[in-house]
C-alpha cells in the first residue's frame, strides 16, 4: 500500500510539473506572437522620376537624388514604418497625393498658401534649394528680382501652379514700381536654359542643382553653352514633402524624426553629394 501510495505521489508530481512546464510555454509564446505580428505601416512616397540631383531614377533603376535619401534617413528611424518609393511624373505626384494614391510625394517642393488647400505640410522641412537666374554671360550683372526688373528683360513664362511663380509674384506685389513681367506659362517643366539659350527671353528662374545638371555638368545637354550662360542665386528656399491630409500621425511621425536627423551632419552630408554644396550655411545667413 505504501509503495502504491508513494507511485501515485510521484506520478501527480510529475503531472503538476509537466502541467507548470506547459503553463510558462504557454505564458511566454503569444507574447512573441505579438512581438513577431506587430503590424508595419507600409507608406508609398512618389518622387519625380526626372528631376536629378533631387530626385531621379539612377542607371541601375533604383530610386535616387537628394529628397529620396533624406526621406530615407527618415524611414531608419521610424521603426513603426516602411517606406515604398515609387517613381512617377511631377504632375502624377500632386494628384496621387491629394487623393491617396500615395501618403507623401517628393519633388523639391516649396511651401505655397495655394498647396495647403490640398496638402499636409509637416513642421520641419526637408531640404534647401538654390534658387537663381539663368542668364546669357553678358547679363551676370543681374543678381537679383530687383536687378531684372530694373533692366526691363523679359522671363520665362513660369506654369502659375509653380512655387517659382509665386516667388516672383510676391515680389511684385511687394515692388509695384518696380515689377518683373511674369507670364504665366501653360508648360510645368519649361526647358528654361533653352528658351534663354535661343536669346527667346533675356533670362528664367531655374534651380541651381537643375542648371549644374543640364549646363555645368559635362554629360549635361546644354555643356556646350557652359561658357555662354551664367547661374547668379538670389534666394535659398526650403523644400517640404506632400503629405496626403489624412496622414496627420505620419507627418508627426516624420517631424520628430527630422528632428533628430538635423541633430547631426547627415543631411548636409547628403547636400554635398548630390549639391556639390552645403546650403545650410547660406539659409542662417539670410535670416
Amino acid at each position: 500500500m505504501k509503495a502504491k501510495k508513494l507511485l501515485a505521489i510521484v506520478l501527480a508530481s510529475a503531472a503538476l510539473l509537466a502541467a507548470c512546464g506547459d503553463t510558462t510555454e504557454t505564458g511566454t509564446e503569444p507574447a512573441k506572437q505579438d512581438t513577431e505580428s506587430k503590424e508595419v505601416k507600409k507608406v508609398k512616397v512618389a518622387f519625380s522620376q526626372d528631376g536629378r540631383p533631387m530626385t531621379y531614377v539612377d542607371e541601375n533603376g533604383e530610386p535616387a537624388g537628394y529628397d529620396v535619401d533624406a526621406m530615407r534617413l527618415v524611414d531608419e528611424y521610424l521603426e513603426d514604418y516602411e517606406f515604398e518609393f515609387i517613381p512617377t511624373s511631377s504632375e502624377d505626384i500632386f494628384i496621387g497625393v491629394e487623393q491617396g494614391k500615395y501618403d507623401v510625394g517628393v519633388k523639391n517642393a516649396f511651401y505655397t498658401e495655394e498647396r495647403t488647400k490640398s496638402f499636409l505640410y509637416p513642421k520641419e522641412f526637408l531640404g534647401l534649394s538654390s534658387v537663381g537666374f539663368v542668364l546669357k554671360a553678358d547679363k551676370a550683372d543681374i543678381h537679383s528680382l530687383s536687378d531684372f526688373a530694373s533692366a526691363g528683360y523679359t522671363l520665362a513664362p513660369i506654369a502659375a501652379s509653380s512655387a517659382q511663380y509665386t516667388l516672383v509674384d510676391e515680389y511684385n506685389k511687394a515692388n509695384p514700381n518696380n515689377q518683373v513681367k511674369l507670364k504665366a506659362g501653360d508648360e510645368f517643366n519649361l526647358d528654361v536654359v533653352q528658351w534663354v539659350n535661343e536669346g527667346r527671353v533675356d533670362g528664367g528662374i531655374i534651380i541651381e542643382a537643375m542648371y549644374n545638371a543640364q549646363v555645368a555638368d559635362e554629360n549635361g545637354p546644354y555643356h556646350q553653352f557652359k561658357d555662354d550662360l551664367v547661374y547668379n542665386e538670389f534666394a535659398v528656399i526650403k523644400t517640404w514633402p506632400l503629405f496626403n491630409k489624412k496622414n496627420t500621425e505620419l507627418a508627426a511621425a516624420y517631424d520628430e524624426a527630422m528632428k533628430e536627423i538635423k541633430k547631426t551632419d547627415k543631411l548636409n552630408k547628403l547636400m554635398e553629394q548630390y549639391y556639390g554644396k552645403d546650403l545650410f550655411p547660406l539659409l542662417e545667413a539670410s535670416q
